[in-house]
């Protein structure tokens, strides 16, 4: 069992998206070295691969590999909508540091 959260709100977000790609309602969600603060979150949709970790909210599965879910464990991703711009985010408690931009940050 996993400690990560998908809000109803990102839950939607991503099956109107696999529904215009007629693909599997399924949010990878990685990290990938970089950015402006150590780490940067990759979204994509895709399928559930040997040794990931997943949580269902609302029919639509958030999976995460086995060496990102030691940087994501206890996070939520939500789905933000505001005069900025329209974006998931990630409210990560193993984050130590972050940057203005919201997609990096540092341990």
């Amino acid at each position: 069992m996993t400690n990560l959260t998908l809000t109803e709100a990102a839950a939607r977000r991503v099956a109107q998206i696999a529904e215009k790609q007629a693909r599997p309602a399924v949010l990878r969600l990685a990290v990938d070295g970089g950015g402006c603060a150590g780490f940067t979150y990759r979204f994509a949709l895709g399928e559930p691969e040997d040794g990931d970790t997943a949580t269902e909210t609302a029919g639509v599965r958030l999976v995460v590999d086995p060496v990102s879910l030691d940087l994501l464990e206890g996070s939520e991703v939500d789905y933000v909508e505001d005069l900025g711009g329209a974006a998931f985010k990630v409210k990560n408690p193993n984050a130590a540091s972050g940057c203005g931009c919201g997609s990096s940050f540092g341990i």
